[in-house]
Protein backbone atom coordinates (compact mmCIF):
# COMPACT_ATOMS: atom_id res chain seq x y z
CA UNK A 1 0.00 0.00 0.00
CA UNK A 2 1.23 3.05 -0.76
CA UNK A 3 2.05 6.04 1.82
CA UNK A 4 -0.66 8.22 -0.11
CA UNK A 5 -3.36 5.56 0.38
CA UNK A 6 -4.36 5.39 4.19
CA UNK A 7 -4.50 7.87 7.12
CA UNK A 8 -4.28 7.88 10.72
CA UNK A 9 -4.84 9.84 13.52
CA UNK A 10 -2.65 11.46 15.69
CA UNK A 11 -3.61 12.81 18.77
CA UNK A 12 -3.73 16.55 19.42
CA UNK A 13 -5.46 19.76 20.97
CA UNK A 14 -8.16 21.17 20.26
CA UNK A 15 -8.83 17.62 18.07
CA UNK A 16 -7.28 14.71 16.94
CA UNK A 17 -5.73 15.56 13.58
CA UNK A 18 -5.90 13.02 10.50
CA UNK A 19 -3.36 13.07 8.00
CA UNK A 20 -1.69 11.21 5.14
CA UNK A 21 1.66 9.82 5.59
CA UNK A 22 2.69 10.44 2.08
CA UNK A 23 0.86 14.59 2.26
CA UNK A 24 2.68 14.87 5.16
CA UNK A 25 6.62 16.31 6.13
CA UNK A 26 7.83 17.15 8.73
CA UNK A 27 9.45 20.47 9.32
CA UNK A 28 12.57 20.79 11.25
CA UNK A 29 13.51 24.58 12.02
CA UNK A 30 16.61 25.90 12.65
CA UNK A 31 18.16 22.32 14.70
CA UNK A 32 21.73 24.16 13.79
CA UNK A 33 24.83 24.84 15.74
CA UNK A 34 24.04 28.96 15.98
CA UNK A 35 21.65 28.78 18.26
CA UNK A 36 21.65 25.03 19.68
CA UNK A 37 25.56 24.56 20.77
CA UNK A 38 27.95 25.76 22.77
CA UNK A 39 30.22 27.96 20.74
CA UNK A 40 27.25 29.20 18.68
CA UNK A 41 25.58 32.66 17.87
CA UNK A 42 23.12 32.30 21.01
CA UNK A 43 26.14 30.46 23.34
CA UNK A 44 28.28 33.74 22.74
CA UNK A 45 25.99 36.20 23.24
CA UNK A 46 25.10 34.90 26.70
CA UNK A 47 21.74 33.06 25.78
CA UNK A 48 20.72 29.36 27.39
CA UNK A 49 20.91 27.16 24.75
CA UNK A 50 19.90 24.10 27.48
CA UNK A 51 16.66 24.17 26.31
CA UNK A 52 17.02 23.79 22.94
CA UNK A 53 19.37 21.30 23.47
CA UNK A 54 17.01 19.14 25.11
CA UNK A 55 14.61 19.10 22.45
CA UNK A 56 17.24 16.90 20.25
CA UNK A 57 16.63 13.49 21.52
CA UNK A 58 12.64 13.48 20.95
CA UNK A 59 13.37 15.41 18.06
CA UNK A 60 15.82 12.32 16.58
CA UNK A 61 13.12 10.14 18.02
CA UNK A 62 9.99 11.33 15.83
CA UNK A 63 12.53 11.88 12.71
CA UNK A 64 13.32 8.07 12.45
CA UNK A 65 9.76 7.05 12.82
CA UNK A 66 8.95 9.64 10.21
CA UNK A 67 11.49 7.86 7.77
CA UNK A 68 10.16 4.38 8.47
CA UNK A 69 6.70 5.76 7.70
CA UNK A 70 8.30 7.20 4.24
CA UNK A 71 7.58 10.67 5.61
CA UNK A 72 9.50 13.58 3.84
CA UNK A 73 11.97 15.72 6.71
CA UNK A 74 12.94 19.05 5.51
CA UNK A 75 15.38 21.01 7.41
CA UNK A 76 15.51 24.55 7.48
CA UNK A 77 18.62 26.66 8.10
CA UNK A 78 19.17 30.11 9.02
CA UNK A 79 22.04 31.68 7.02
CA UNK A 80 23.18 34.35 4.98
CA UNK A 81 25.15 34.44 1.89
CA UNK A 82 29.14 34.82 2.74
CA UNK A 83 29.03 38.64 1.31
CA UNK A 84 25.47 39.35 3.62
CA UNK A 85 24.08 40.23 0.11
CA UNK A 86 20.56 39.02 1.70
CA UNK A 87 20.75 40.62 5.17
CA UNK A 88 19.15 44.10 3.72
CA UNK A 89 21.99 45.94 5.34
CA UNK A 90 21.94 48.58 6.59
CA UNK A 91 18.73 49.99 7.36
CA UNK A 92 16.57 46.43 6.76
CA UNK A 93 15.07 45.83 10.53
CA UNK A 94 16.58 41.51 9.82
CA UNK A 95 20.06 43.26 9.85
CA UNK A 96 19.18 45.73 12.66
CA UNK A 97 17.80 43.18 14.74
CA UNK A 98 20.91 41.03 14.19
CA UNK A 99 23.78 43.31 14.46
CA UNK A 100 24.14 42.44 18.47
CA UNK A 101 24.51 38.83 17.93
CA UNK A 102 27.81 39.40 15.57
CA UNK A 103 26.36 38.01 12.45
CA UNK A 104 28.73 37.96 9.94
CA UNK A 105 32.09 37.25 12.42
CA UNK A 106 34.65 35.12 12.10
CA UNK A 107 35.10 32.73 14.92
CA UNK A 108 37.04 29.64 15.49
CA UNK A 109 34.60 26.76 15.80
CA UNK A 110 34.60 24.31 19.02
CA UNK A 111 36.57 21.67 16.39
CA UNK A 112 39.46 24.70 15.94
CA UNK A 113 38.22 25.16 12.23
CA UNK A 114 37.53 28.43 10.88
CA UNK A 115 33.45 29.43 10.76
CA UNK A 116 31.27 32.96 10.93
CA UNK A 117 28.48 33.43 12.61
CA UNK A 118 24.96 33.04 10.66
CA UNK A 119 26.82 32.25 7.65
CA UNK A 120 25.74 29.51 4.96
CA UNK A 121 28.03 26.30 4.34
CA UNK A 122 30.12 26.80 8.15
CA UNK A 123 29.68 25.11 11.24
CA UNK A 124 27.93 27.57 12.59
CA UNK A 125 24.73 26.76 10.19
CA UNK A 126 25.48 23.36 10.40
CA UNK A 127 22.65 21.00 11.91
CA UNK A 128 23.56 19.71 14.77
CA UNK A 129 25.04 16.19 15.02
CA UNK A 130 22.65 14.29 16.60
CA UNK A 131 20.12 15.41 14.24
CA UNK A 132 22.31 15.11 10.85
CA UNK A 133 20.03 15.15 7.70
CA UNK A 134 19.97 11.58 5.97
CA UNK A 135 20.82 11.68 2.49
CA UNK A 136 16.95 11.19 1.53
CA UNK A 137 15.94 14.23 3.35
CA UNK A 138 15.69 18.17 2.19
CA UNK A 139 17.75 21.15 3.67
CA UNK A 140 16.43 24.59 2.73
CA UNK A 141 18.18 27.62 3.45
CA UNK A 142 16.42 30.59 4.57
CA UNK A 143 17.44 34.23 5.17
CA UNK A 144 14.07 35.36 7.19
CA UNK A 145 12.27 34.16 10.13
CA UNK A 146 9.73 32.21 8.09
CA UNK A 147 10.93 29.16 6.01
CA UNK A 148 8.45 29.96 3.22
CA UNK A 149 9.87 33.85 2.73
CA UNK A 150 11.62 34.07 -0.71
CA UNK A 151 12.55 29.81 -0.35
CA UNK A 152 11.68 26.95 -2.80
CA UNK A 153 10.25 25.43 0.25
CA UNK A 154 6.38 26.12 -0.80
CA UNK A 155 7.25 24.68 -4.77
CA UNK A 156 8.81 21.99 -3.17
CA UNK A 157 6.16 20.72 -0.90
CA UNK A 158 3.14 21.15 -3.51
CA UNK A 159 5.27 19.47 -5.77
CA UNK A 160 5.05 16.42 -3.72
CA UNK A 161 1.75 17.10 -3.00
CA UNK A 162 2.30 17.85 0.92
CA UNK A 163 -0.76 19.26 2.59
CA UNK A 164 0.12 19.01 6.13
CA UNK A 165 3.51 19.43 7.98
CA UNK A 166 4.60 18.07 11.68
CA UNK A 167 6.79 20.73 13.04
CA UNK A 168 9.55 21.22 15.20
CA UNK A 169 12.52 22.77 16.01
CA UNK A 170 13.56 26.29 17.33
CA UNK A 171 12.63 28.84 18.80
CA UNK A 172 8.83 28.45 19.38
CA UNK A 173 7.84 32.32 18.89
CA UNK A 174 10.33 33.68 16.16
CA UNK A 175 11.22 31.18 13.59
CA UNK A 176 8.89 27.91 14.08
CA UNK A 177 5.80 30.52 14.62
CA UNK A 178 6.40 32.85 11.61
CA UNK A 179 7.06 29.72 9.49
CA UNK A 180 3.75 27.73 10.87
CA UNK A 181 1.51 30.93 10.31
CA UNK A 182 3.16 31.52 6.85
CA UNK A 183 2.05 27.62 6.24
CA UNK A 184 -1.27 28.38 7.39
CA UNK A 185 -1.74 31.55 4.62
CA UNK A 186 -0.87 29.23 2.21
CA UNK A 187 -3.41 25.98 3.21
CA UNK A 188 -1.29 23.35 4.59
CA UNK A 189 -2.55 21.68 8.28
CA UNK A 190 0.22 22.28 10.90
CA UNK A 191 0.86 19.87 13.52
CA UNK A 192 3.06 21.49 16.27
CA UNK A 193 5.08 19.01 18.58
CA UNK A 194 5.36 20.86 21.96
CA UNK A 195 7.94 19.13 23.29
CA UNK A 196 9.87 19.12 20.43
CA UNK A 197 9.97 22.98 19.88
CA UNK A 198 12.12 25.04 22.16
CA UNK A 199 12.10 28.78 23.32
CA UNK A 200 14.40 30.97 25.41
CA UNK A 201 12.44 34.18 25.49
CA UNK A 202 10.81 34.95 28.34
CA UNK A 203 11.91 31.48 29.83
CA UNK A 204 12.19 33.15 33.33
CA UNK A 205 8.81 34.83 33.36
CA UNK A 206 5.64 33.10 35.17
CA UNK A 207 4.38 32.30 31.69
CA UNK A 208 6.80 32.13 28.69
CA UNK A 209 6.86 33.15 25.04
CA UNK A 210 6.65 29.36 24.79
CA UNK A 211 3.04 29.25 26.50
CA UNK A 212 2.23 32.34 24.24
CA UNK A 213 2.19 31.29 21.05
CA UNK A 214 1.11 27.54 22.01
CA UNK A 215 -2.20 29.27 22.74
CA UNK A 216 -2.01 31.86 19.47
CA UNK A 217 -1.19 28.78 17.64
CA UNK A 218 -3.91 26.31 18.79
CA UNK A 219 -6.62 28.83 18.79
CA UNK A 220 -5.79 30.02 15.26
CA UNK A 221 -2.87 28.77 13.24
CA UNK A 222 -2.07 24.79 14.16
CA UNK A 223 -2.66 21.79 15.99
CA UNK A 224 -0.48 20.81 19.41
CA UNK A 225 1.09 17.41 20.03
CA UNK A 226 3.61 15.49 22.07
CA UNK A 227 5.81 13.66 20.44
CA UNK A 228 5.18 10.52 22.59
CA UNK A 229 1.29 10.68 20.57
CA UNK A 230 3.10 11.62 16.84
CA UNK A 231 6.16 9.26 17.39
CA UNK A 232 3.72 6.03 18.87
CA UNK A 233 1.09 6.63 15.46
CA UNK A 234 3.92 6.51 12.90
CA UNK A 235 5.36 3.17 14.40
CA UNK A 236 2.19 1.87 14.01
CA UNK A 237 1.72 2.94 10.15
CA UNK A 238 5.45 2.20 9.65
CA UNK A 239 4.47 -1.40 10.65
CA UNK A 240 1.75 -1.61 8.29
CA UNK A 241 4.16 -0.78 5.06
Amino acid sequence: MAPHDWTLQIPARPSPLELSPGRTAVVVVDMQNDFASAGGMFHRAGIDVGGIQSIVAPIAALLDAARAARILVVYLKMGFQPDLSDTGAPNSPIWQKHVPFRVGAEVVAPDGTPSRILVRDTWNTDIVDDLTPHDEDVVVYKNRYSGFYRTGLDELLRARGIDTLITVGATTSVCVESTVRDATFRDYRCLVVEDCIAEPIGSDLPRTNQDASLIVLELLFAWITNSAGVTEALRMTSAAI
